[in-house]
């Protein structure tokens, strides 16, 4: 079977021996494999940590593919769509692992599936532990988004139990697939949200504004304080803190170098005291967001399941064949979300137009 991988020297496609499956594991056929920032910096950098005394590390840990065979009693059956689990507990485990809660592991000890430890999903075959297989349900092949909308999910489970609603209104810094998903669920929660890029036009506002949010190129003109402030860029982290109202609460899903300055120019660096008294005063909940956990992924399936399947169609910008996996890693203004097709049976048509449900 072929394999995207990566090794020390960079990226490319492995002929790797078929996996075969044993006790409580499922074959699973690839067939959508999801690319995020994630994938590109370890594109960039080389395996951080491939697994035993492997060379190369199999890449992509948002995953969607078809269950080939299941264990005797299994709650899967072959033709099964599923996605799965990134992490897996450390060997200890720490008391978090030990209680399922695998984002939150203690002594850092965890591994993840494409990122760190063990292979991940981006092959033609491969084997997942039952007990971390998602069913994708009505979604389909929609059910690769289910792993980036998990991180979105575990933000306003965060959310929810932290703000005090006053205004109605949240902000959402970035409109890539994490920004574009935390937009929809707080729509989901009758916020008027509003949508920080810094692109003119294109599929980035045009997603935005079929949400019904508003969107703002730059954070110049935005007025007013919000609820639920949400940092999906990198860019504007300092300023993030200043739009919370009273009550409010903030998460920060990504970070950029803290003296590095913005796109805007600003010098990205608060003080620690200032942030300390705008929270006391604000009665203000801020806090960061990393990984996602079973209870997440069961969320996110619900959240999408919700919605439009054609909005959710519309973040897939760019799909790309296993063999010209480089073109997947292209950014810019056109791009929301770019998946990988692992599997021949499929072509563009399908992904982009095929109604959602089980494909037999």
């Amino acid at each position: 079977m072929h394999a995207l991988t990566i090794t020390a020297d960079g990226p490319g496609i492995a002929e790797l021996p078929d996996p075969l499956p044993t006790g409580s594991e499922l074959l699973v056929d690839g067939l959508l494999l999801g690319i995020c920032g994630t994938d590109r910096g370890l594109i960039a950098r080389g395996p951080e940590r491939p697994p035993g005394d492997q060379r190369h590390l199999v890449l992509g840990h948002e995953s969607l593919g078809r269950v080939r065979q299941a264990p005797p009693g299994s709650r899967f059956a072959p033709g099964d769509l599923v996605t799965a689990l990134v992490r897996r507990p450390d060997p200890v485990p720490c008391s978090a692992c030990a209680a399922g809660e695998l984002d939150l592991c203690d002594n850092g000890l965890f591994l993840e599936r494409g990122i760190r430890g063990q292979d991940g999903y981006g092959a033609e075959r491969y084997l997942v532990d039952e007990q971390y297989a998602v069913p994708v349900g009505r979604l389909g092949l929609l059910g690769v988004l289910i792993e980036p909308a998990s991180i979105v999910a575990k933000v306003w489970e965060r959310i929810d139990g932290s703000v005090r609603r006053t205004t109605g209104r949240a902000l959402i810094f970035g409109a890539g697939p994490i920004g574009l998903l935390a937009a929809l669920l707080a729509r989901h929660r009758d916020y008027d949200v509003h949508v920080v890029d810094q692109v003119d036009g294109g599929p980035k506002v045009d997603q935005t504004t079929a949400l019904g949010a508003t969107y703002h190129r730059g954070s110049d003109d935005l007025a007013g304080v919000f609820d639920a402030v949400v940092e999906c860029s990198g860019a504007f982290t300092a300023a993030a803190v200043n739009f919370l109202s009273h009550g409010g609460a903030a998460c920060y899903v990504a970070h950029a170098n803290q003296n590095a300055p913005d796109r805007q120019g600003r010098n990205d660096r608060l003080d620690t005291g200032a942030l300390s008294g705008i929270m006391v005063r604000g009665n203000q909940a801020i806090f960061g967001i990393h990984s996602s956990g079973p209870a997440h992924f069961t969320a996110a399936r619900q959240e999408l399941e919700a919605t439009d399947p054609a909005w959710l169609r519309g973040l897939i910008t760019r799909i790309s064949s296993l063999q010209d996996f480089r073109s997947a890693l292209a950014v810019g203004p056109e791009v929301i979300k770019t998946v990988v097709r692992l599997s021949d049976d499929l072509d563009d048509a399908d992904i982009q137009h095929r109604p959602v449900g089980r494909i037999d």
